[in-house]
């Protein structure tokens, strides 16, 4: 280390010491700045100017600063090229402090474990993932912090090809493992070249069993960890664990909240597709484009909301082995297919619906500001309009959603009574808190506003008793309130004014009655806003605490949204219901590729019928010469 280095130079170290492995964010005054080797990275990262800082007697570091306010959009940067970012605030207000201003890291920005809309993609799910090796089981947690929704599996005999279908599946951001899950050397390289992230390895301790146990009984109900059976899987155990106890510390919190959904699936439950598979079908991207035109997904998605978005792809991406409840969901599209006003009434009704799942996840970490609030309030009120619709169904997922709607009247009527209607961006600039909803809010801006009626008086006053026609009473940050004079009138000053100014045209004053003022009138000020601050945070929590109906809720809409889209393009395609069987048999009359009739412009997509059994019509052999549609017909089938 350097000779003397400053008292702050000394803070930063020992908390950079903290987080080796992230990007520090230093708070000072209005911007983040990074020192050293972070901020060689991120000037070239983010195209920013690299400068340097004394931090000393002939030391000076390389350091790189980021705006607060602009923050947002130079960390999504960062994070989507798979960095970490430290957040290390001031904890303290520097003009109430003297000598160092206490600073400590609020929260570790990761790729998988982001909540803020900005950096993420609306329409996809933005998964961690834990895997953790045992001798005979690999345990698979999947969790997506944004929603709060962790899925979880058991992969048997550690089959890592398993695995990477998994991994396919999910496509996590970041991936954590145990020390065993380092043999899967096919797994990292998946990871590394297909998913563009590294196998994170953390201390075994983290996946031990009875450490693992204890933070999810101090998680989850004793409701959910019964329903959930996780006894029988030690390493789904160890992996949901580590999970829980990652997201506890990135998020720097003593306790997680509860997901809002959390499944222990079994890999039979949904239809096996490898990664060749799900490339060669274009279920979600184009081969040729990488995004989602001309994918299934891109001619199925019509839906209106962000979780219907991301519920459609999941769907897409584990397609169902129940029948009946494949069945179950046929019946619900049916029943909107052949219901068009019902259909065009349902989905009027979701456009605009904000996206509730993430905006939760924002008000539980403490994240959410007062315009989120104002969204959740504005779905909040559409609420009773969807749910009517819903009344007279008969299709059993319909009357579910039914059922699962909550008008959470109480919760919209908290928003609308506590927050004013345009609220401020900043939580830290007070005007967001409405007239009426606490008294003391209204006691002290009453005294700002009788301030400024109480300096007019006085400016008026001081003209009479002076007879100064042109004074005036001013205010800047600098000296606070003062009286302002030109030079043509200073020798009419009264003995009793405090020179505090000179200035070319004039010549500025204070006076004992303007500074008594001024503290009673910047007093308020100050107190107001910390006083609106705490008064949304409590707002805020108490709207957490009902998470699980709005989540219960969320998740109505979004199925709702999903069968809606599926029946509108059902309708508008002229696709037929499918009748299925387990007996073995395909028997298609005139098939056609949904995506390729898709693309057609002016001309029809040629049908072809299809039998495939287990006996004699087992195997088909396709013959033709190029471009002659051999391909487009395997994939229609599949």
């Amino acid at each position: 280390m350097k000779d003397n280095p400053t008292p702050i130079r000394r803070q930063y170290l020992k908390i950079k010491q903290q987080y080796p492995d992230a990007i520090l964010f230093f708070r000072l005054g209005d911007f983040y700045e990074t020192f050293d080797e972070d901020a060689r990275i991120t000037s070239h990262e983010l195209e920013i100017v690299l400068t340097s800082r004394s931090m000393g007697k002939d030391y000076k570091v390389p350091m790189a600063g980021i705006p607060y306010h602009a923050v947002d959009d130079y960390l999504a940067k960062l994070i989507r090229r798979g960095y970490k970012v430290a957040i290390c605030e001031q904890m303290e207000d520097p003009k109430l402090v003297k000598g160092l201003v206490k600073r400590d890291v609020v929260r570790i920005i990761t790729p998988g474990t982001v909540i803020e809309g900005s950096m993420l993609d609306d329409a996809v799910n933005n998964y961690l993932c834990a895997i953790c090796k045992l001798e005979n089981e690999t345990g698979l947690c999947f969790a997506d912090v944004s929603t709060s929704q962790f899925y979880l599996t058991a992969i048997k005999d550690n089959s890592q090809d398993e695995i990477i279908n998994q991994l396919s599946t999910y496509q996590p951001r970041e991936i954590i493992v145990n020390t065993g899950a380092l043999d899967f050397a096919a797994v990292a390289k998946y990871t590394k070249v297909r998913l563009n992230a590294e196998l994170q390895l953390l201390n075994d301790e983290k996946f031990e069993f009875k450490a693992a146990t204890d933070l999810i009984v101090e998680t989850l109900s004793r409701e959910e960890i019964d329903k959930l059976s996780l006894g029988n899987s030690k390493s789904v155990v160890g992996a949901l664990g580590a999970v829980i106890d990652y997201l506890c510390t990135v998020q720097k919190k003593e306790r997680l909240e509860a997901p809002s959904e959390i499944d222990f699936f079994d890999s039979g439950e949904y239809m096996k597709l490898d990664m060749s598979a799900r490339r060669n079908l274009e279920l979600t991207q184009s081969m040729m484009t990488g995004n989602k035109k001309h994918s299934l997904l891109w001619v199925i998605d019509k839906t209106k909301t962000a979780p219907g978005k991301r519920m459609i792809r999941a769907w897409l991406e584990r397609p169902l082995m129940s029948v009946s409840q494949i069945s179950k969901r046929q019946n619900s599209v049916g029943e909107l297919a052949d219901n068009p006003e019902l259909r065009d009434n349902i989905r009027r009704g979701l456009t605009g619906v904000s996206d509730i799942e993430r905006l939760l996840a924002r008000i539980a970490y403490s994240t959410a500001n007062a315009k989120e609030l104002k969204s959740l309030e504005a779905t909040i009120l559409k609420l009773p309009e969807i749910k009517a619709q819903l009344s007279g169904c008969s299709a059993a997922m319909l009357r579910d959603i039914y059922s699962s709607i909550d008008l959470l009247s109480d919760v919209s009527q908290l928003i609308g009574a506590a927050i004013v209607d345009e609220p401020p961006f900043s939580l830290r600039e007070g005007g967001m808190i409405r007239q009426g909803y606490n008294a003391e809010i209204d006691e002290l801006r009453s005294v700002m506003e009788d301030g400024a009626d109480i300096i007019a008086s006085i400016e008026a006053k001081q003209k009479e008793k002076t007879g100064i026609p042109k004074l005036k009473i001013g205010y800047n940050r600098v000296f606070g309130y003062y009286i302002e004079v030109t030079n043509s009138y200073k020798d009419m000053v009264p003995e009793t004014y405090i020179r505090k100014q000179t200035l070319t045209n004039c010549e500025r004053y204070i006076t004992q009655e303007l500074k008594d003022l001024e503290g009673k009138i910047l007093g308020a000020k100050d107190r107001v806003i910390a006083l609106e601050y705490e008064v949304f945070c409590a707002v805020r929590d108490t709207i957490a605490a009902e998470a699980s109906r709005i989540q219960k809720t969320a998740k109505a809409l979004a199925v709702l949204d999903v069968l809606a889209s599926l029946a509108e393009v059902a309708v508008n395609n002229n696709y037929t219901c499918p009748q299925l069987n387990t007996n073995g048999v395909i028997d298609i009359k005139e098939g056609r590729h949904a995506v390729v009739e898709a693309l057609l412009d002016d001309s029809l997509f040629v049908p072809n019928d299809t039998l495939l059994d287990m006996g004699e019509n087992r195997c088909s052999i396709i013959t033709g010469p190029n471009m002659a549609g051999k391909s487009t017909y395997m994939r229609q089938i599949a």
